[in-house]
């Protein structure tokens, strides 16, 4: 029997929705009508979610591939290694088996979700990847949120589901990514700048506090994250702003509360790191609302 989506239950279980004693909390099922589901019935499911400002509070991790879409607004999704931001038209790859949470922390968020047999499709990507959506790809996925469960794999449905792969094969990278450390002592680092982004400690305070050299921690900071200590600060920064843009606080008070004494230094960065300016992420201008 085929089925409808004409659910709009959260991408993630919710929290009351916890695994019962003796099941494996990492292997949830799919949530909603899917049930106790512990595999795919085709290589592509896709639903709607457009419930807003939903963060949930626990990890965990499915035995297939995810891809998170924003649409308008925009989520975060966490994993022990980085923080990885999808603006609007950017969507989060999450691989089969990655402990995860989605966080949405913009209230007017529209999510489309996909769940993939990765391996079926040849997209069996190792790692997150953010993800730039192209006009098809995004025609694909709306498809795919309104496709019934059990739809014909050898027919047009089924050849949608392979062009589909083939546009995701071919998408850029396009996020922002911050990625996370493991040691404790960059992990109290990366907490204070995240939580005090208009503070401006350098280099030389942390390592002085954690009675490090300056040139130990340099090389500690980019082994564990791949960036330099500058660098991860400003993302960490821009990735404060977003939900202060949102809300629709003054650029310039936003550019003060992430620690940028130039307006003009925030913009850049910001766009650079985004693809599009303050106001245009502020007002909306830049997303494509399904």
């Amino acid at each position: 029997m085929k089925h409808s989506r004409t659910d709009t239950q959260s991408d993630e279980p919710s929290p009351a929705r916890t695994c019962r004693p003796g099941k494996d909390p990492a292997i949830a099922a799919v949530p909603g009508r899917r049930g106790g589901l512990r595999r795919l019935p085709r290589p592509v499911y896709g639903h709607i979610d457009s419930q807003s400002n939903i963060l949930i509070p626990r990890h965990h991790k499915h035995p297939w591939a995810q891809l998170s879409y924003a649409t308008q607004g925009y989520l975060q999704v966490w994993t022990p290694d980085a923080r990885f931001v999808a603006l609007a038209q950017r969507a989060v790859w999450i691989p089969a088996g990655v402990t995860h949470r989605v966080v949405r922390q913009s209230t007017h968020a529209v999510i489309r979700s996909l769940y993939l047999d990765a391996g079926a499709l040849g997209l069996d990507w190792p790692t997150c990847r953010v993800l730039a959506v192209s006009p098809l790809l995004h025609e694909l996925i709306r498809r795919f949120s309104t496709l019934p469960v059990e739809y014909d794999a050898d027919g047009p449905d089924g050849r949608l589901a392979r062009v589909l792969a083939d546009q995701l094969a071919v998408s850029p990278d396009a996020g922002l990514i911050l990625p996370w450390p493991t040691d404790p002592r960059l992990q109290a680092v990366c907490r204070q700048l995240q939580n005090h982004p208009d503070s401006a400690p350098d280099l030389g305070a942390f390592s002085h506090r954690l009675g490090l050299s300056d040139k130990t921690l340099t090389r500690l900071f980019q082994r564990q994250t791949g960036l330099g200590f500058r660098l991860w600060r400003q993302r960490a920064r821009l990735v404060h702003a977003l939900p202060l843009l949102e809300r629709g606080d003054r650029i310039t008070d936003v550019a003060l509360a992430c620690g940028y004494d130039s307006l003009s230094s925030f913009i850049a960065a910001f766009r650079a790191h985004t693809g599009v300016t303050p106001r245009a992420f502020a007002t909306g201008t830049h997303s494509e609302v399904l």
